[in-house]
């Protein structure tokens, strides 16, 4: 209820004129340091990384470290890279990393399919924010004949809440949220890595028993991350860092900060979140040592917390997950309905200033609904393949993004070319190991490269966005205009 209440005072923040864009999407581009550093932290270390990151430790052990080297990979790109990109965003009042590519390339297709890609890939994103609020419904509810549809009614209730007051305070909400979501999970979280350890005997213990358990798991799971498996872990760590920063949601937070200062300091602050997930890992080992009887590993955590929590701190707990899927998915709705406004629905009409707020606001809700959907009706397991996918998808958009701040050489044409083939090699390759994140490269000899599909995929965009560049330079084809100068970096 009181988060309810601050997500609906929000809107008073600051006295801010919600019918601009900028002031509803952005929060009037007026974050300083601390602000901008608990929404990032909301926005990307959310309740579906606190359920799922140590569920795949739970589940297959060393692989699942990928996610704390990945974040921290990250932060060095965000210092150079988006600190460059809210830069020429704030000079030319850019709300969305597409608005970016239209006025470097003047290519209205590539506008458009940098947009619908972000929107694509953070449907599923937002759909397993719910996931991780329906496996704290169901440790509520139980697991009777009735509890399934009562979980339902709860997760309509929290999401039809959830977009009542992002329509009515924008991005405002989840800012003034975060502080009560981060400041419960790290409450959460050093209780955990406290207390349960120690009554399961210490971390030798913990090791031993984990290590055994793994072994008898289907396909078996490893402590210690086995040789065969390097490169996999290095590509899932490289390529999600890579793409990380570019999805629609972490854009909207960056570009929120009052200057690019903010930017850099939180890049050099925010690894802090991976210490935390650091220990949050480690209690999917915790878990195997207790003998969590988990048929979905999504459910190891709260059973582990059960277990070893009394009834009023679990009550805490398990409102720190709920509460940390409600800050990343309004987020994450304010960034996929900036996409559709700003790059999509706008060009067709006269009057964009007035009507773009409205269309961000009305399409917000629908990106909620739409979510909602997903997790209701999307079996559990193909939502969260979607969501690896995405990634993959997010990253097809790197060239003509991320590169593009440094380089104009790409013709737009051949970077239109290079995403669509990224793209298709993208599904190609997740239809082809089962949707999973890796894929079996054959190098001949019988020997394979278990590798991240979106680096594959990428590789793959960026040698054909070459080529193309080149053919149609030869060839004399125009590029379209850029409209950004010099100045606008600076």
């Amino acid at each position: 209820m009181a988060v309810t209440i601050m997500g609906f005072c929000a809107s008073r923040w600051r006295s801010a004129n919600l019918s601009k864009l900028d002031e509803w999407a952005l929060g009037g581009r007026g974050f300083g340091t601390i602000v901008s550093w608990f929404l990032l932290g909301g926005d990307l270390y959310t309740a579906y990384t606190f359920i799922a990151v140590p569920a795949l430790v739970f589940g297959a052990g060393a692989i699942g470290f990928f996610a704390v080297p990945y974040t921290t990979i990250a932060y060095p790109f965000v210092f150079v890279v988006m600190a460059r990109f809210w830069t020429v965003a704030k000079n030319r009042n850019y709300v969305t990393i597409a608005d970016f590519v239209r006025d470097r390339f003047g290519d209205r297709s590539l506008e458009i399919v940098t947009a619908l890609t972000g929107f694509a890939a953070a449907m599923p994103y937002i759909a397993l924010q719910l996931l991780g609020m329906q496996v704290i419904f169901a440790q509520y509810l139980g697991f009777g004949p009735h509890a399934a549809a009562a979980e339902n009614v709860a997760l309509i209730i929290a999401f039809a809440i959830l977009a009542a007051y992002t329509y009515t305070s924008g991005l405002r909400a989840p800012a003034m949220i975060a502080f009560v979501k981060d400041t419960l999970l790290y409450v959460t979280i050093v209780a955990a890595i406290v207390i349960i350890p120690q009554r399961l005997g210490g971390w030798g213990h913990i090791f031993a028993v984990a290590g055994s358990a793994l072994a008898t798991h289907k396909p078996a799971g490893t402590l210690i991350l086995p040789p065969n498996l390097y490169f996999a872990y290095a590509s899932l760590a490289f390529g999600s860092a890579m793409s990380l920063f570019i999805y629609p949601h972490s854009i909207t937070s960056l570009l929120s900060a009052k200057s690019k200062l903010v930017i850099q300091r939180n890049s050099a602050l925010l690894p802090l979140y991976s210490i935390l997930l650091a220990l949050l890992a480690l209690l999917g080992y915790c878990a195997l040592a207790a003998h969590i009887a988990a048929k979905d590993p999504n459910y190891a955590i709260p059973l582990l917390f059960k277990a070893f929590f009394p009834d009023w701190f679990l009550g805490f707990a398990y409102a720190a997950i709920v509460i940390g899927a409600l800050v990343p998915a309004a987020i994450m709705a304010i960034g996929a309905a900036n996409l559709f406004a700003s790059n999509v629905f706008q060009e067709f009409h006269k009057d964009r200033p007035r009507v773009q707020t409205r269309y961000a606001k009305v399409l917000c809700l629908a990106v909620c609904g739409a979510a909602l959907l997903v997790e209701l009706f999307v079996p559990v397991k193909y939502a969260i393949y979607f969501q690896l996918l995405g990634g993959s998808l997010m990253l097809q958009t790197f060239p003509a993004t991320a590169l593009a701040l440094y380089t104009r050489w790409f013709h737009p044409k051949a970077l239109l070319a290079g995403w669509a083939l990224g793209i298709a090699a993208s599904v190609a390759m997740a239809k082809a190991a089962d949707f999973k994140a890796v894929f079996s490269l054959p190098l001949g000899g019988g020997h394979v490269l278990v590798g991240y599909i979106a680096l594959y995929a990428v590789l793959l965009n960026l040698a054909l966005a070459a080529g193309l560049t080149l053919v149609f330079n030869a060839a004399k084809v125009k590029p379209g205009a850029d409209l950004t100068v010099a100045a606008d970096y600076a």
